[in-house]
This record gives structure tokens, C-alpha cells and sequence, in this order.
């Protein structure tokens, strides 16, 4: 047990615990410092400075999220020359800043713009030269814009410590100082995965999705297209939080309620395709576990994860599973099947995705899973240009009434609802597996072994007397070592699930900024979006995805059965290694 200390806040008496920074102690006892290049996810900085104390005995102001507490420290916390000194920190970095508030895509959800406005700065006082560096619009997925960045460092850090990418470094000294990619290349030609991280982590708007709601607004308004919305599992579990629900609130009916009154035709889920995709990764499963295919099955629903894996561990392509994403599978089926039912040509559909992930975007345009020369999805939103678009357009997500999804693609078992939690995946797949595989029903469908946000988890079932043990992790950094644990043993697992992001898709990159200080990557309101997911799935009447007569319905009118021909064609894709251009060298590029 940790032992107490005894120290004083403002002349107070106060017992803090041994080994805690000034600043988490203040946190537990009630007193807010100003922070910004802080993060309770990410290693400590200590490069803003905005979040100093006074403390006694010290000749200088202290960083409180890097000094620890001591016995019989005394802190002050809200002195008048602190408060200048604060002031005088966040006004510098504000005058090096571009005032474009108003018109800039985190307005009101901006933490300088919240630190400014807390410490009473209403306009600015430093007139000089300022940082000019052209925004990169080269990636489909993220924009990076140079000129907001305020140095703080979240998203080298993310990128390097959570994500093992090192797509981001400080480059040169002093007030040239910048982050960008190695060699400042085009964030497209850069080691980056689209993750979307760095735009989770960051506290302006110096990174941003690639923003297509205004194209999608005038699709909407072709009345030559027929215009089909799909929406990811992990959406409906986070875009209340946009409209200021608490995080854990599921929105399905208002969901498709609101795409339809934004002008889709047709509303599908693709927790739909995340039952295909269990029918199709389940089959090819067991088919490499009769010897038909290299052992461990890796399954490959991330974007991000995608593009890791060909850039950094090609030797793992024989592993991973030749499914499309559901995403892509939906989008699939919409361009062959559901044209074909409707009788409307492929070039007059229109298939948009809401997706959680920064990174769908970049698979979009992947060439491997279009189907003759056709791409499968035209467009993709993330949650948080769902929420903009829904609110630009005047519906009411708080009055709207819940409407059901679009038959034939829009009913979806329960285990297509835990797609977005990291283990949902691998969870769904077994519950279909199993039953293939012995002929009987698994009972106990929650596998408690593999879910929760542990980085990387290990769980085992006996199918017919044969063990076979599996393991998640989400997170690439996580991905990167549970891979080399399987090169050191490659008979350890028989199938791996792996998710990009942390916490899977509820934590992906284009999820609502989380909480009222924009702390993203926060444990409970990830914690809180998979329970959603997860009380989703408990509340369906089929838990199976096999058992989903919609799915068995595409099978007997299209597809015929799991792994044909025509199955092989439309919903499954291939990789292929991607020399790793635009590496960062380890120290050669400092501050």
C-alpha cells in the first residue's frame, strides 16, 4: 500500500500518497492545475510549462505534472504572480497562433481556447513574426496543419508510444521547431496508418480528418442517384456524446432515423456484414485448422491494421484472413446483390459509410477490394461528421423518434454488435466456429476471457477435445508485440484478433472528442461505449451471427454458401507488402 505524506495547498493541510507528481495529487484532492501538453495516457513532457505551481523552498516556478510531492511540501496553486505567469505562458503561445477561431474545426471543443478563456485573455498583446507552414491534404484520411500545432507533443508520443508508428518527430530548434513526418514527406507517402490517433490526442485542430460532409451534401441532393447509408456498430455506442449524451448511450433507431431525414434512401447496418464476415471468417477458420491455410488466423477488420501489417510485418500475410472488412463486405453486397434486386446500375448508387475509424477512409481506395473495377463504398464520414451534418441540417437528435433499419441488409445478431470492442471480433467468430465446427451450441457465448482493455489478452476453448487458443490486442504498439511473440513461437495461438486502435473501434480515430476537457482516450468512456456494445448484443433475440435469417437468406439467393466462388470474389480482398517508406532514424531528428 502506498503510504500518505503529509503537505499543504494554499495553507491548507492536506495528505497526498508517495510517488505521486504535484499534479495528480492536486487532481485527487480537488484543484484543477492548467495543462496542455499533458496526457494521463502518454509519458510525461513537461514542454508547456502552463501547468506550474509555487512551491516553497523553490528559487522557480515547478511543472506539477513531472515533481513529485514530498513530505511537508507546501504548493501554491493560484498566487497573483502565478496567475500572471500562467497567463503570460498561454498568451505567447496563442500569439503564435492563427485567429481563426470562429471558423476553425474545434471551436468550442478547443482546449487553448478553453485555457484562454479560463485564464481571462480576451485579446492579444504580442504583435511579431508567426509560424507559417502549408497544411498536408495529401493523406484520404488525415489532414495535418502545422500552423495550429502548439508543440505539445501528444500526438509524437501517441504515435511512437502507444502506436510504435514514429510516423511524427520534432524537426529543427527554437521557433522554427515543427512535428511533421520524416523528411517532411506528404503524410500520404509516410509510414502513417490513417489511425487517426494524433487527431484523438490533439489539443487544437493542427490534425483533423479529411473532411468530405460537404461532397456528401451534394450527393445527397442528385435525384439521379440513389443514395445508401451503412453504420458501424461502434458509432451508435459514441455519437450521443456529440449531441451531449453521457458516453454509454446507444443510439441505433436515431441513427437511422437521422440519415434519413439527411436524404439516404436506404439505411442499412453493417453490423449486418459483421455477421457475412463471421460466416466467411468462420469457415476459412476451420479450414486452416484442417490444415488448409497457415495457422495462426489473423483477422483483418482494421484499417490502420491493415497498413501496419504490410508496411512493418509482411512476413504475417499468409496469416491473415482474406475477408473484406464488413464495411467493405456491405458495400459489396450493396453494389451486386442489392443493385441487382432494386435493378439500379452500380454507378447509380451511391454507397456512403459512417465508420468510427480515420483510416476507413484510406480503405476505400484501396484497388484490392474493389469488385470489378468497381469501388464498394463511395464515401466514408466518421462519427463526429455524422454529428456536424446532423446538426447542420437542423434534426433534432434529442426529439427524433428511433426508426428500425432497411430490410434485407439491415438486421444484425448480437454477435455483430461486439464487432467495435476489442475481443468482439474474436468472441463473434467463436460462437459461430464452435457450432460448425462440433455440431453443438456453445452455451456460454460471453467469453469474459478476451474482453476489457488489457492490452493484449489470451483465452482458450476445447472444440471436440482439441484446444484451441487464441489472443486480441488492440492498440498497434500492442499488435507489434503480441506479432513477435508469435515469430519466437508460432504454434502458441491458432487465430488472433487485432484492432488498430485502443479499445478497438470505440476508440477509433473519428469518434466524438471525449469528455469535457477533450481528454480523449479515456478508460471509462471507453469503458462505457463497449458496455454499450456489449448490453446491444444481450438485448438481441439471435446472439449467432449464423443463426441471422437475413444472412441465410443472401446465402441461398447469391452466394450460395460460405467460401464459394462468387463469396471468394465479392468478399474477400488480398494484401501485399509495402516497402516502408519515410522512417523516421532513431536521433536524427531533434528539437
Amino acid at each position: 500500500m502506498e503510504n500518505k505524506i503529509n503537505i499543504s495547498v494554499n495553507g491548507r493541510a492536506f495528505t497526498a500518497y508517495e510517488g505521486q507528481t504535484i499534479m495528480q495529487a492536486l487532481d485527487n484532492l480537488g484543484f484543477k492545475i492548467p495543462r496542455l501538453c499533458y496526457h494521463p495516457r502518454l509519458s510525461i513532457e513537461g514542454a508547456c510549462r502552463v501547468c506550474i505551481v509555487e512551491v516553497e523552498g523553490m528559487k522557480n516556478y515547478v511543472a506539477s505534472c513531472s515533481f513529485p510531492v514530498s513530505e511537508g511540501m507546501g504548493i501554491y496553486t493560484n498566487t497573483r504572480e502565478l496567475r500572471q505567469a500562467r497567463r503570460d505562458i498561454v498568451e505567447l503561445i496563442l500569439d503564435n497562433h492563427p485567429e481563426d477561431c470562429h471558423t476553425c474545426e474545434r471551436d468550442g471543443i478547443c482546449e487553448l481556447q478553453r485555457l484562454a478563456y479560463a485564464m481571462g485573455i480576451r485579446r492579444r498583446h504580442f504583435e511579431g513574426e508567426r509560424k507559417h507552414y502549408d497544411e498536408d491534404l495529401s493523406s484520404p484520411s488525415v489532414i495535418r496543419n502545422p500552423d495550429k500545432c502548439v508543440l505539445c507533443g501528444r500526438c509524437v508520443r501517441i504515435c511512437s508510444e502507444v502506436q510504435k508508428v514514429n510516423a511524427l518527430r520534432y524537426a529543427h530548434r527554437g521557433f522554427g521547431t515543427v512535428v511533421m513526418p520524416a523528411y517532411n514527406m506528404p503524410f500520404s507517402e509516410s509510414v502513417c496508418t490513417a489511425c487517426g490517433q494524433c487527431i484523438n490526442v490533439c489539443p487544437t485542430a493542427s490534425f483533423l480528418e479529411k473532411n468530405y460532409t460537404q461532397e456528401l451534401f451534394e450527393k445527397l441532393n442528385d435525384k439521379s442517384l440513389v443514395k445508401v447509408a451503412q453504420i458501424a456498430p461502434s458509432v451508435r455506442a459514441a455519437i450521443g456524446e456529440a449531441f451531449g449524451f453521457p458516453p454509454g448511450t446507444a443510439h441505433e433507431g436515431e441513427m437511422a432515423a437521422a440519415l434519413r431525414r439527411l436524404g439516404f434512401d436506404h439505411v442499412f447496418d453493417t453490423q449486418f456484414a459483421a455477421d457475412l464476415t463471421i460466416m466467411e471468417e468462420a469457415h476459412e477458420f476451420l479450414e486452416r485448422l484442417q490444415g488448409r491455410g497457415k495457422l495462426p488466423m489473423i483477422t483483418s477488420c482494421s484499417s490502420a491494421w491493415m497498413k501496419f501489417m504490410e508496411q512493418f510485418y509482411p512476413d504475417f500475410i499468409e496469416n491473415v484472413s482474406t475477408c473484406k472488412s464488413p464495411m467493405a463486405m456491405m458495400g459489396s453486397i450493396l453494389k451486386t446483390y442489392f443493385a441487382e434486386k432494386m435493378k439500379i446500375a452500380p454507378s447509380k448508387l451511391l454507397t456512403a459509410a459512417v465508420m468510427c475509424c480515420t483510416a476507413k477512409k484510406y480503405e476505400a481506395r484501396r484497388p484490392e477490394i474493389r469488385v470489378d473495377g468497381v469501388d464498394p463504398v463511395d464515401m466514408v464520414v466518421t462519427t463526429r461528421e455524422a454529428a456536424w451534418m446532423i446538426k447542420s441540417a437542423g434534426i433534432d437528435f434529442h426529439g427524433i423518434k428511433p426508426e428500425p433499419f432497411d430490410n434485407p441488409l439491415g438486421h444484425s445478431s448480437g454477435a455483430g454488435a461486439i464487432f467495435g470492442v476489442t475481443g468482439g471480433v474474436m468472441e463473434a467468430a467463436i460462437r459461430t466456429a464452435y457450432e460448425l465446427y462440433t455440431g453443438e451450441t456453445l452455451l456460454d457465448i460471453e467469453i469474459n476471457d478476451i474482453r476489457g482493455l488489457k492490452g493484449i489478452k489470451e483465452g482458450s476453448l476445447v472444440m471436440e477435445g482439441r484446444e484451441i487458443r487464441v489472443a486480441v490486442a488492440h492498440g498497434l504498439g500492442n499488435a507489434a508485440e503480441l506479432l513477435e511473440t508469435v515469430k519466437k513461437d508460432p504454434e502458441r495461438y491458432h487465430f488472433i484478433e487485432i484492432m488498430g486502435c485502443p479499445g478497438g473501434c470505440i476508440g477509433g480515430g473519428g469518434q466524438p472528442y471525449a469528455g469535457s476537457n477533450s481528454v480523449p482516450l479515456d478508460e471509462e468512456t471507453l469503458k462505457k461505449r463497449a458496455e454499450a456494445l456489449y448490453g446491444l448484443d444481450r438485448s438481441r433475440t439471435i446472439r449467432r451471427s449464423h443463426d441471422n435469417p437475413d444472412i441465410q437468406r443472401v446465402y441461398k439467393e447469391f452466394l450460395g454458401r460460405p467460401l464459394s466462388p462468387i463469396a471468394h470474389k465479392i468478399l474477400h480482398t488480398r494484401y501485399e507488402a509495402k516497402k516502408p517508406v519515410g522512417i523516421i532514424p532513431k536521433g536524427s531528428i531533434a528539437r
